[in-house]
């Protein structure tokens, strides 16, 4: 067996991994090298088992190597893996989408998250002929220049908001607001409304651990939105497909302008999408003069791991046998840290929860970074030792999957709650 050396990936890697959470900066200690992938575990290259929490950060929300996305790849693999030319499961594609976001009535496919957010807030100025966005504080939109303002995910995890290389003057088309602040909203319309493309929003937040919006605030920002004549735009990468087949539209009842969607969409392979009305997507090349292009756009093998998902996921008997299986878990849980008083809370929404390791009500960025992340590290590794994989940083999602079954389920909840015993102690 290779003896596998994080000092060695370090001279090869910047920071010896390829995305900055995946370092364990944030809980310290050097992360394990993953060798392989079945159902809810990973297993590393000396053949330890994790039961798997972060299932690539949601995307795999039928287990690690399902055999419908294995046969499905391999069958395309076969037949041709890039063509840079049209292919017809991307139509087939597009159509499953548009069946699932009654909002989108035409799309575009892209090859990641940061992609598909950039280009649909492109579309946005292009179509109003405005310049400025406004997002939540602690969302996280991916690395476009204009998105690492005020930022969630990795920026929350490290502490540093804004990026070095983001000039000032992209920096200052952003505008920031407080989740569920519909106060806050309201002013920065009516100081700037004529001003702003789009509003910027994870429906239910995910990249600041998961946040679930209150009851008003969606519906807030759509109003605001139609009365200046302002696109919305839901960045569902993360909750589309995964806590509804039509994702937060559908569990909110709210239709967003722009829809940007990837994770579940692409199984675990680069793809993603945006898409919207006729009128709004008419403006994208070739048809429109906003341009965006992609040489591995619509990619066979990624396309048909997205068929193969969402033809698995379109039948809603999944998102029924999730929900059973997040009561499972967090019922128990939520019991178990009540009777102890433990300062802990937290926060669900269908197959994402997150543990806050704070007293407080977490309903916006303030309160999540209220968070003890010492406390959070410890909990991390207690449970590694244990061998259960959570998110290395408070900041993020953890996501339950088709292949969690019972026996997993209670042996998270035993190792959850030893684990807390000895942060706590």
């Amino acid at each position: 067996m290779r003896k596998i050396s994080f000092k060695e990936a370090q001279r090869h890697l910047v920071g010896g991994v390829n995305s900055p959470v995946r370092a364990f900066k944030a809980v310290g200690g050097e992360p394990f090298f993953v060798a392989e992938g079945k159902g809810a575990r990973l297993f590393d290259e000396e053949g330890k088992a994790y039961l798997d929490y972060v299932m690539s950060w949601g995307a795999h929300i039928l287990g690690h190597t399902a055999p419908e996305i294995v046969s499905a790849i391999g069958e395309q693999a076969a037949r041709g893996i890039s063509f840079g030319a049209p292919t017809w499961n991307e139509v087939e594609l597009a159509r499953l989408i548009r069946e699932a976001f009654p909002s989108v009535e035409k799309v575009r496919l892209v090859s990641s998250g940061t992609e598909a957010v950039m280009s649909a807030v492109r579309l946005a100025r292009g179509v109003t002929g405005r310049k400025k966005v406004v997002k939540c504080i602690g969302g996280y939109h991916g690395h476009a220049d204009g998105f690492l303002v005020k930022a969630g995910s990795g920026g929350a995890t490290f502490g540093v908001p804004d990026s070095k290389g983001v000039p000032e003057e992209i920096a200052q088309l952003t505008l920031s607001i407080p989740y569920n602040n519909e106060e806050e909203a309201e002013k920065i319309f009516k100081s700037q409304g004529e001003e702003i493309a789009c509003v910027l929003i994870e429906p239910v937040a995910a990249n600041m651990g998961v946040v679930v919006p209150e009851e008003a605030f969606l519906q807030k920002l759509r109003d605001l939105c139609n009365h200046y004549g302002v696109l919305l735009i839901f960045d569902e990468v993360i909750t589309g497909f995964r806590i509804a087949y039509g994702g937060a539209q559908e569990v909110f009842g709210i239709e967003a302008d722009l829809t940007c969607l990837g994770k579940v969409l692409g199984g675990g392979l680069p793809l993603a999408a945006f898409g919207g009305k006729n009128e709004v997507m008419s403006q994208l090349a070739p048809e429109g003069p906003v341009y965006q292009a992609g040489t591995l756009s619509g990619n066979p093998l990624a396309v048909a791991c997205g068929l193969a998902v969402l033809n698995v996921l379109k039948t809603g008997g999944i998102y029924r046998e999730l929900d059973v299986k997040r009561e499972t878990l967090l019922g128990p849980l939520s019991d178990f840290v009540s009777k102890k008083s433990y300062p802990v809370r937290i926060n669900s929404c269908a197959s994402l929860f997150t543990v806050f390791f704070t007293p407080e009500e977490v309903r916006d960025f303030a309160g999540a970074k209220k968070a003890d992340t010492e406390k959070y590290a410890k909990f991390f590794h207690g449970l590694l030792r244990h061998g259960i994989f959570f998110p290395p940083s408070q900041f993020e999602s953890c996501f339950i999957s088709r292949s969690h079954g019972n026996q997993d389920l209670e042996k998270t909840l035993d190792a959850v709650r030893k684990t807390l015993e000895g942060v706590f102690q």
